[in-house]
């Protein structure tokens, strides 16, 4: 190899054999150096296309990543309003069949009794489709919010037990419950708790065949107390696992499935949880096998005085406590929907009071003119002026007339906000549509001071 190649290969340029002359030397110098700058800018030249390359790349891969997930979730979006408007409409057949059957022709006492049954076990399952919407819309802008205080978990977990039993009896599945003697107490709302265990325990027995069994456990750590909701049903397929708590996805959404929902209990629990600073969590060996979904909320300590008993009510299908008679009281009632005029009328006659219903704010008022009303229970959405301008006369009406007129909100506005406008404005008491009869009464006796003891 020649002295010339030797040296290139080296990472020299040129070759220079003395005696140089300085003018070649310079010459030969700034030739080198050109011959570098252009090897350092196809470099750079190179590495910059190539990070532009690779960049390019990345971007389209999240691109299609997006793309991906938003076709994804536009699938379940789209899946779940199939399913919502099966849900909402099944419900309607059977009420709207018997309503139909009992008035064009006469029906024996047993179907009577058959019939209403049907009405009203489908009634509740439209009430509990509304709430889960309702509490998933709550969920979705961050307005779903806690009433927290020490809750002793055993009384939670027996509500809910409770709510659930004539489901569980009706398919001969038996509910075991193992509860420590020790009080477990978390700082909770204790109606969101008993929702969510509802929720655990409704799915347990949808899924499990008649026959099976449904097992709920309590431990409690030195930190936290873990709830357990074990079932023998149909188990959960490993793909589905990592989705059962995220919000419009069902195991299966297709037209041959075999169980109803909407498929949101598990997300409103998954949410519910984590605003109790807690986790959730569910197990499956697979499909057949059964499953197994656990909770854990974090303790406070047990001397911490606890608000007492279950939340009687609070749960669609629980039994309202027996509502106390209103004889000798005369209450008024404010709604524009003839319908519900007439229930509240026949509801309240029922209880022994004397109703007056009218159909707006104007008619109470010239209402109030005739007669002195132990209470008004007043709609808030209607024409003209609306429930909370009413209140507000209400209560310019008491100073003006030295007498009290308690005054309760029964509207199907159901946000926490709707609530804490009523207060504002004057209603001493605020129920949410629809209410169980015997509950409304008794709201009615407490707010006129004669509830039951």
């Amino acid at each position: 190899m020649s002295a010339l190649k030797i040296i290139e290969a080296m990472g020299n340029v040129t070759l220079l054999e003395r005696p140089v002359r300085v003018v070649t030397l310079l010459s030969a110098v700034h030739s080198a150096l050109r011959a570098r700058r252009r090897q350092y800018e196809v470099r750079d030249h190179l590495e910059e296309r190539k990070r532009a390359e690779a960049e390019r790349e990345r971007l389209l891969a999240r691109e299609r990543a997006a793309r991906a997930e938003v076709e994804e979730a536009n699938r379940a979006k789209d899946e779940f309003l199939a399913v919502l408007s099966h849900e909402l409409r099944t419900p309607l057949q059977p009420i709207l069949g018997w309503v139909k059957l009992m008035r064009h022709r006469a029906v024996d006492a047993e179907t009577l009794d058959r019939g209403l049954a049907t009405i009203e076990r489908n009634a509740r399952v439209q009430a509990q489709i509304v709430e889960d919407l309702l509490d998933i819309s709550r969920v979705i802008v961050g307005k779903l919010r806690l009433e927290v205080r020490p809750v002793t978990l055993r009384s939670v977990i027996d509500g809910a037990v409770d709510a659930v039993r004539a489901g569980a009896e009706a398919k001969s599945i038996r509910i075991e419950t193992i509860l420590p003697a020790r009080p477990a107490v978390v700082a909770g709302d204790p109606h969101r708790l008993q929702q969510v265990f509802w929720n655990l325990l409704s799915n347990a027995l949808a899924f499990t065949p008649e026959g099976g069994r449904v097992t709920v456990r309590l431990d409690r750590t030195d930190a936290e107390a873990v709830i357990s909701v074990t079932d023998t049903g149909q188990g959960i397929a490993p793909e589905f696992l990592p989705q059962i708590f995220e919000r419009f996805r069902q195991a299966d959404s297709t037209s041959t499935r075999r169980h109803g929902g909407l498929g949101l209990g598990l997300a409103i629990v998954r949410h519910l949880v984590e605003m109790h600073s807690g986790t959730v969590g569910a197990e499956s060996a697979g499909e057949g096998r059964g499953a197994t979904f656990t909770v854990r909320l974090p303790l406070i300590a047990e001397d911490t005085e606890v608000s007492g008993g279950a939340v009687t009510g609070s749960i669609r299908g629980a039994q309202s406590a027996s509502a106390p008679p209103l004889e000798g009281l005369h209450i008024l009632v404010v709604d524009d929907d003839p319908d519900t005029c007439e229930l509240l009328t026949a509801v309240l006659g029922c209880y022994g009071a004397q109703v007056t219903a009218v159909s707006s704010a104007e008619e109470a008022l010239r209402a109030l003119e005739r007669v002195r009303a132990d209470a008004v229970v007043s709609d808030v959405a209607m024409p003209g002026t609306d429930g909370y301008a009413l209140a507000r006369k209400l209560k310019a009406l008491e100073r003006e007339r030295g007498w009290r007129i308690p005054a309760m909100a029964l509207t199907a506005h159901a946000r926490a906000a709707d609530s804490e406008q009523a207060f504002l404005a004057g209603f001493e008491a605020y129920v949410a549509k629809p209410v169980e009869p015997a509950e409304l009464a008794q709201c009615i006796a407490k707010l006129i001071g004669k509830a039951a003891a």
